[in-house]
């Protein structure tokens, strides 16, 4: 089965993908800080053993993530599987996860149970409905901490209320080149809305790509957090369209020039860093999006190659070692190139 990160349609539009995540906690257990490795234990069997018994969920998996190599944690990271709180966490956690990967629920993380799940594009509608149904399965068999005043209790105040995080991954080269971003910050953060890295909180951006998200979950129903989100994202991105459309009335010629050049590196490079890829990348992605590009599009979405150039996913994807730097870098420009050459 192919996932959710394949879709190549994703290259048409500043928005790459959608995600939901739902915060819940049981009443029966304390919060995930205070809990001890065998409640914690006890409380994550719980929680796999009620998903596991539904056969509509009978492609999930489970990994005990204590147990995974901390390559093949960075791994799950990079596609987004797993989030950089639970990456670094030394406490029991567990991970289920669907088989297309773009469900998952995140156990013992901040919270004893993190429901994740992702679509390409402006997936908003569908990431909620999966995410919701997994949250009644849930909800029908364990007894969740909720307050009539609060609604679901959290580790974190900020996420009380309906417990409701959603984002779009975007792609927002021209706001990052003109320094606008930092403006933009300020003014979304108003609405109680934030933009992160491609990671998340505490992350940078690669490659151009951010997190735009709500902050405000308190006082808020669901559809409300969602239309807050579309609305805003809207504007970001009517911003990043008029400046490119600005760009290709006003000098094409650069911009042809610099869309071409990273694209001819790409197709013929013999080693590059994932730094220096990202950055060409976003530029081969834009050109897609503008309709200036004239070739074939590669049979993978940019944002897949992103992900599979990442230092863990391309070592998994090599079956090899990659020990150091250098071999990484000549095997990323092979695997780009190998790409660039399979154009649909």
């Amino acid at each position: 089965m192919s996932k959710w990160y394949e879709n190549i349609g994703t290259d048409n539009t500043p928005i790459i993908s959608s995600r939901v995540r739902l915060a819940r906690n049981l009443a029966d257990y304390p919060f995930a800080m205070f809990l001890s490795d065998g409640i914690a234990d006890k409380m994550i069997t719980e929680v796999v053993e009620t998903i596991k018994t539904r056969p509509e969920y009978c492609d999930y998996s489970y990994l005990n993530v204590n147990e995974a190599t901390a390559f093949d944690k960075r791994a799950f990271l990079e596609r987004h599987a797993i989030s950089g709180y639970m990456f670094e966490s030394e406490r029991r956690t567990g991970l289920l996860s669907s088989l297309d990967e773009s469900a998952g629920i995140m156990l013992n993380e901040e919270d004893h149970i993190r429901i994740q799940c992702l679509s390409p594009g402006d997936g908003v509608d569908e990431a909620y409905k999966k995410a919701d149904a997994i949250d009644d399965t849930l909800e029908n068999t364990l007894k969740y901490a909720f307050d009539g005043d609060y609604g679901y209790l959290t580790s974190c105040p900020t996420n009380a209320g309906t417990g409701l995080r959603v984002s779009y991954m975007t792609h927002l080269p021209f706001l990052e080149s003109s320094n606008q971003l930092k403006s933009l910050i300020t003014s979304i953060s108003k609405f109680g809305m934030t933009v992160r890295g491609i990671y998340g909180e505490g992350s940078e951006s690669l490659g151009s790509i951010y997190q735009i998200s709500n902050q405000v979950t308190l006082g808020k129903s669901e559809e409300e957090i969602i239309l807050s989100l579309r609305n805003i994202t809207r504007q970001v991105i009517e911003r990043e369209i008029n400046m490119l459309e600005k760009t290709l009335a006003h000098d094409r010629a650069s911009f042809e020039d610099n869309v071409y050049r990273s694209y001819g590196v790409l197709s013929n490079c013999r080693k590059i860093s994932a730094k220096e890829a990202m950055t060409l990348l976003s530029n081969v992605r834009l050109g897609f999006m503008s309709g200036v590009l004239k070739v074939k599009k590669p049979p993978l979405s940019i944002y897949n190659v992103v992900i599979n150039i990442q230092p863990a996913s391309l070592i998994k994807n090599s079956g090899r070692e990659l020990a150091d730097n250098e071999t990484r870098d000549v095997f990323r420009a092979q695997y780009i190139r190998n790409v660039f050459s399979e154009e649909g």
